[in-house]
């Protein structure tokens, strides 16, 4: 390992963190009080499944790659799916509300959240395919690290903005969870 592949794992991580920040945007957006515990879970949460999914990828190209590729097609049609349906209820929390805070993104939102935002790194297993185990683990650790970090920030983005907007925030998230599904789902077809 040289320090081209620390690089080239640095830069991946800021690629596939980029659904998690803006779904962390959201989150920070939708609970403007929101502790630095939870802060922390949630970026824990989206970095655990962004070190996974790669993770998972890997595996799945090393070990059964013609199952995999049939998967492929539709990742981005389940993140779409996923995202949409969270962004939706959050538009809807946040019209039907009466003023009062919006509350806390439960556990399954949150895991939902993580899945639709880090499925398409699976495909990142055919990019770190010629790794072995221990570079891949190393890797995809990176990746983790990174989405970590930038969670964070778009939590703290999130939360500051959110009390600036107060009753808009929670539809504003939804708004933007719905907008990473559709831009998920177009750069999926496109590219």
């Amino acid at each position: 390992m040289d320090v081209m592949f620390f690089v080239n794992s640095v830069f991946l991580g800021v690629g596939l963190a980029m659904d998690a920040f803006s779904v962390s945007l959201a989150n920070g957006l939708h609970e403007p009080t929101m502790r630095k515990r939870r802060m922390g879970t949630i970026a824990g949460v989206f970095a655990v499944f962004q070190f996974a999914m790669p993770m998972i990828g890997w595996w799945c190209v090393t070990t059964i790659t013609h199952y995999f590729r049939a998967f492929e097609p539709y990742i981005p049609w389940i993140a779409f799916g996923l995202l949409g349906l969270l962004g939706a209820k959050m538009i809807l929390d946040g019209v039907h509300s009466d003023g009062e805070e919006a509350p806390a993104v439960g556990i399954a939102a949150l895991l939902l959240q993580g899945v639709a935002t880090s499925i398409d790194a699976l495909s990142v297993g055919f990019t770190i395919a010629s790794y072995n185990v221990w570079q891949a683990l190393i890797a995809c650790g990176i990746v983790g690290a990174v989405t970590f970090a930038i969670c964070v920030g778009g939590l703290y983005l999130g939360r500051r903005f959110g009390t600036k907007l107060a009753g808009k925030a929670t539809v504003l998230g939804g708004v933007i969870l719905m907008a990473i599904g559709v831009e998920i789902l177009v750069t999926g077809l496109i590219g």
